[in-house]
């Protein structure tokens, strides 16, 4: 198998479904792919409806949500693909984009991972596709402004490495776990995903793995897919036109976003700095939590 593409799917069928079509159309037959869809125990089973739609998909269906890491997991255990795909549901693949992903991933230099030109549904490049890690000095520029003061920066800009050529293709640090085109080599040898994580914050740790162990990961603009960003969240602006997502699944999305941040800090920052630098992150983080609960 050349390809295989991985779809973990929370109360997100309407998009899922619109998701597995455009794979399926714009995929060419000279390619060898699978796709497996691992469904977190959606409020409406969309078992038979997927099976009945697409009877090529396997479907894992857990009857509670175990988590996106955890969930990709599984698809990747059923998987066989050189190469594994991790897609979200609320995407759209364009045509062109799988085989030139592919292309690009056996080409590229020591390349572990790569991700092409995701386009939210404004138009603009979803940021977290073409990131920097968050280191505290690059999370303060970006989150305080600074950086949009300075975007071209290679000092305040690296937390979307601002100075980058998005017309070509470059290394960066990490790419979204939405469109993530992985060697399985190199997947196998970093162990895959980490199940600390519930929701968000999995794919800059996998990506930082990844990096260590060796492996480059790469942006790709000469594909591209639509992300509608955030269907099974409900947290984003993008996406409320898509999302069927209540206040306490946006609460819960809210609290794992924030406790990711933490996570990905202890396991990867916390012997690097000074006990006063992480009791401030920590705070920061925190009141940053409390802002965005109350927006909700």
């Amino acid at each position: 198998m050349d390809v295989s593409v991985v779809i973990v799917n929370f109360n997100s069928t309407d998009v899922l479904r619109e998701c597995i079509s455009s794979v399926q159309a714009t995929v060419p037959s000279t390619l060898r792919s699978e796709i497996i869809v691992v469904d977190n125990g959606s409020q409406a089973d969309p078992s038979r409806q997927i099976q009945r739609e697409f009877p090529d998909v396997t479907l894992i269906r857990n009857e509670a949500n175990v988590g996106f890491s955890r969930a990709n997991n599984q698809g990747v255990a059923r998987s066989t693909g050189r190469h594994v795909l991790f897609l979200n549901p609320d995407t759209v693949v364009r045509a062109g984009t799988v085989e030139t992903m592919l292309t690009h991933l056996e080409r590229l230099d020591n390349a572990g991972a790569a991700t092409c030109y995701v386009e939210l549904s404004t138009g603009r490049l979803d940021d977290a596709s073409h990131r920097g890690f968050p280191t505290p000095w690059n999370a303060l520029c970006h989150f305080t402004g600074i950086s949009r003061l300075f975007p071209r920066s290679r000092t305040f800009s690296r937390y979307a490495l601002g100075w980058a050529d998005l017309a070509t293709t470059h290394e960066v640090d990490a790419v979204a776990g939405c469109f993530m085109f992985v060697r399985r080599d190199a997947g196998e040898q970093v162990g895959w995903w980490d199940e600390d994580y519930f929701f968000y914050g999995e794919d800059i740790d996998f990506c930082y793995r990844l990096k260590n162990a060796g492996w480059k990961i790469y942006f790709v603009p000469d594909a591209s897919i639509l992300h509608y960003k955030g269907s099974s969240s409900g947290i984003r602006r993008e996406s409320r036109g898509v999302t069927s997502a209540d206040h306490a699944t946006k609460r819960r999305a809210t609290l794992a976003r924030f406790d990711a941040m933490k996570t990905f800090y202890r396991k990867h920052y916390l012997e690097r700095y000074p006990r006063p630098l992480t009791w401030l992150v920590f705070r920061a983080i925190d009141f940053k939590q409390w802002v965005a609960l109350r927006s909700l």
